[in-house]
């Protein structure tokens, strides 16, 4: 039997997760910023799943909820940094009050949600999720500034992949393409400043036109993810769904065309041998 601590279980991917998990026999620590949201999910589960409130930009309080996990089940061996919205628009139209709250959640929440959470994992091992997006995996016009926050969540989940192993805690990258979940009607934002500009590239109609119609499963995405936590073999960065693998392939194909084509120059800047 796993323990899981999860952040943002009131809808997408931390909702179905937390459900999942419980539904195999699991124990889960479900929290999100309303509680009250989610109190409902605890019910048909006799104890083994318990829902907390939880602002992952507060550092108290993530150390408050990691506390009450310890003190309701004795600790956790999985940390799901789950919790987290979108902003679309050009980075022109974009302003502090929509791009900064974003990175707060985003990238400082979860920072302070494993910073309180790794005296725990380090006593115990286990693993730590963070969910990325395919948009951690390659930028585009119209989505710089989730973009952004992606990438930092790579570059994290990279050092910590780093830190943690003689601590016997693994790290997993999950990258999802588009997935059927209310991600983007329900946390998608977009940039107020429309300029006619961008109207082209800042993706404006993304959300209303592939609202409720990816392909994407995302009770089979949440398969996958669980079968990643069980496995030995588990890899650090994992697309999910064929447009994250095809972005994938995409993006190393364009990085090794610019290393090779400029490689000779590039590498020719020690100090000259005397």
């Amino acid at each position: 039997m796993k323990t899981w601590f999860i952040t943002g279980c009131s809808s997408g991917f931390g909702h179905r997760l937390a459900l999942a998990a419980a539904r195999r026999g699991d124990r889960v620590v479900a929290t999100a910023r309303n509680v009250e949201a989610i109190v409902e999910m605890a019910e048909p589960f006799d104890g083994r799943l318990i829902t907390l409130p939880l602002d992952v930009t507060d550092a108290a309080a993530a150390k408050a909820a990691v506390a009450k996990a310890v003190e309701t089940f004795g600790g956790f061996d999985i940390l799901v940094n789950n919790a987290g919205y979108g902003l679309l628009g050009a980075i022109e139209e974009g302003t502090p009050g929509e791009y900064r709250p974003m990175f707060e959640v985003n990238v400082f929440g979860l920072i302070e949600t494993t910073r309180a959470a790794l005296p725990v994992l380090r006593r115990s091992g286990g693993t730590i999720v963070n969910m990325s997006s395919v948009a951690g995996i390659s930028g585009g016009s119209g989505r710089g500034y989730y973009n952004a926050a992606k990438f930092a969540v790579e570059g994290i989940s990279e050092a910590l992949a780093d830190e943690l192993e003689p601590f016997g805690i693994r790290v997993l990258i999950v990258e999802p393409g588009p997935f059927r979940t209310d991600f983007l009607g329900r946390s998608v934002t977009m940039a107020a400043n429309e300029m006619r500009e961008y109207a082209a590239s800042s993706r404006k109609h993304y959300r209303e036109t592939n609202d409720g119609k990816q392909a994407g499963d995302p009770d089979k995405a949440i398969a996958v993810i669980l079968q990643a936590v069980d496995a030995d073999d588990a890899p650090l960065h994992l697309p999910l769904g064929p447009i994250a693998h095809a972005v994938s392939e995409r993006k190393l194909a364009s990085f090794r065309s610019d290393i090779d084509a400029w490689r000779d120059i590039a590498i020719a800047t020690d100090f000259d041998q005397p």
